[in-house]
């Protein structure tokens, strides 16, 4: 294993307190910026302790959870840190899912309050009328219509004396769930404790990318991402830094926007994807070197394309710097290095952590041969809430298995070559094929389908659709798209649809996805 000399935290342990502790000194300097101004770290501080007296105020106990389904404004780092500082699990979760998901969700984690954006507030409201669900208050940030009885704007559940202290967690108690979504079945409760993000953020955070307390941080990855949180949150606070914030969808213009230094702070280190990255490229209004403010970029959620990485560094003069984490590790374990870029790999294994290429019987494999990838580490997640197998098959001993396979360079690099299962990592995010086929085969016209990633131009993963019709069955790629998107999140949606007369299979009926790609060339 890479070392670093990083004392643990103590047994017993609060992160957020951890965080608040560290920022005492700086009461005025800005923690988030989002479009309606600046919040301090000492106005952060009182928000967070008011947040957790109104948790404890309407009841929810240790070790509960609340649901946060916020977009990303100063509101949402509150209501997180508030959970955490009051011994509460906070349970953030994507924007972008259907009334469905939030209904699993809801009764999955059994969550007793939610924080919610007011513009997400109907998809909300639609999960609770047809979920079993045990929340006995709804917290509204900036609402936009009037609230019901059991509904309450943030600012007023707000209006509370600050709890006295924070609750006397210990380091590996429960903190907070991610989902982690799978090849098959419902996404998972990735349940991290609070020392997590303490590892994270010192040897990540700090130790590779040198954050500083004079940097201005932007992430287009969300706060509800493992990545996200890190880059917006546990990262810069750690080091008292400034979070940029943006709530809307991170389209080039609105990253432009920001980067330029329209909100009052220009950003000075920003987080993306690669398929963010290549829209940035591709935009007519990219910024010229000279207006941004840029010393560090970084990258995760996919493999970053190595000409995407030379065309950024030709035209603004900063390399970004890709790594791989999961949510299952929280941050990134396996990274370039901001003055040792290596295009088209994933770098050295990050200090703390171990790396293993293993075969498929479980042994190792040698350089230049693919192998799945396990990783050991401090801040590994302690389990999937509600899921023994699941928990058995991922967390084995001290490894945890990543479900990516990669190759070892003899230089000590690491090379991404897939997924050990058919899930795609689209725009960072995952799509199971197994569930955007499940959807297309419900259209009255569609017999069979088969989804697979392919290579674009820009060498990044897009859906395809491979559909069989029924005999007179009609339908266009503009009404299984619109099909889609109206049953799933948006981004699961296949870019591409083929209409083909039949599909391979096995000699069992089972369809050969790696068919498709080879014939897809890739």
């Amino acid at each position: 294993m890479s070392t670093i000399e990083v004392p643990p935290p103590p047994e017993v342990f609060n992160f957020a307190q951890h965080l608040l502790s560290v920022n005492q000194a700086r009461p005025t300097r800005a923690a988030f910026v989002d479009d309606r101004g600046p919040l301090s770290y000492g106005a952060l501080e009182d928000r967070v302790r008011r947040a957790a007296a109104g948790l404890r105020a309407i009841g929810v106990k240790r070790e509960e959870r609340v649901l946060l389904v916020m977009h990303d404004t100063a509101e949402l780092p509150v209501a997180f840190l508030g959970a955490l500082y009051a011994g509460v699990v906070a349970v953030p979760v994507n924007t972008l899912l259907t009334a469905d998901d939030y209904a699993y969700m809801l009764e999955h984690t059994r969550a007793q309050a939610v924080f919610v954006s007011g513009a997400v507030l109907p998809t909300l409201s639609a999960a609770m009328t047809k979920s079993d669900h045990e929340v006995t208050k709804v917290v509204v940030a900036q609402p936009i219509a009037p609230l019901h009885p059991a509904e309450v704007a943030f600012e007023a559940f707000l209006d509370q004396a600050p709890l006295a202290r924070a609750a006397a967690t210990r380091r590996d108690d429960p903190a907070f769930w991610l989902y982690s979504s799978g090849s098959t079945g419902r996404p998972k409760g990735t349940v991290h404790s609070h020392a997590n993000p303490y590892w994270t953020a010192e040897l990540y955070g700090k130790a590779v990318l040198g954050l500083r307390e004079d940097d201005v941080c932007f992430s287009a990855a969300k706060l509800f991402f493992a990545y996200g949180l890190g880059n917006a949150l546990t990262f810069p606070l750690s080091v008292g830094a400034t979070t940029l914030l943006m709530a809307e969808r991170p389209t080039p213009d609105a990253t432009f926007r920001r980067l330029r230094g329209a909100i009052g702070v220009k950003p000075t280190v920003f987080f993306g994807a690669p398929t963010g990255f290549a829209g940035m490229l591709a935009a007519p209004t990219l910024p010229a070197r000279e207006e941004i403010a840029l010393r560090l970029v970084s990258s995760a959620g996919e493999a970053l394309p190595a000409e995407i990485g030379a065309r950024f560094h030709r035209h603004f003069g900063v390399h970004i710097v890709d790594g791989i984490g999961s949510t299952e590790m929280l941050h990134i374990f396996l990274s370039n290095r901001p003055d040792d870029v290596r295009y088209g790999t994933t770098g050295f294994p990050v200090a703390g952590y171990e790396i293993e290429l293993r075969d498929d019987r479980g042994g190792p494999v040698p350089d230049g041969q693919p192998g799945d990838l396990y990783i050991h580490g401090p801040s590994a997640a302690l389990m999937y809430w509600g899921n023994h197998q699941k928990t058995r098959d991922t967390f084995q001993g001290k490894w945890t298995k990543s479900g990516d396979k990669y190759v070892r360079n003899a230089d000590g690099t690491y090379v991404y070559s897939g997924r050990s299962d058919d899930m795609l990592k689209v725009s960072g995010m995952y799509v199971s094929p197994f569930e955007v086929e499940a959807t297309l085969v419900q259209h009255e016209a569609v017999l069979e389908a088969a989804v697979i990633g392919v290579i674009d131009a820009e060498g990044l993963t897009k859906t395809k659709a491979f559909v069989v019709l029924k005999a007179g069955g009609v339908a266009s790629e503009a009404d299984l798209k619109a099909f889609v998107k109206d049953r799933l999140a948006p981004y699961k949606y296949p870019r591409q649809i083929a209409f083909v007369d039949e599909l391979p299979k096995t000699a069992t009926g089972k369809i050969q996805r790696f068919v498709l790609r080879q014939r897809e060339g890739g």
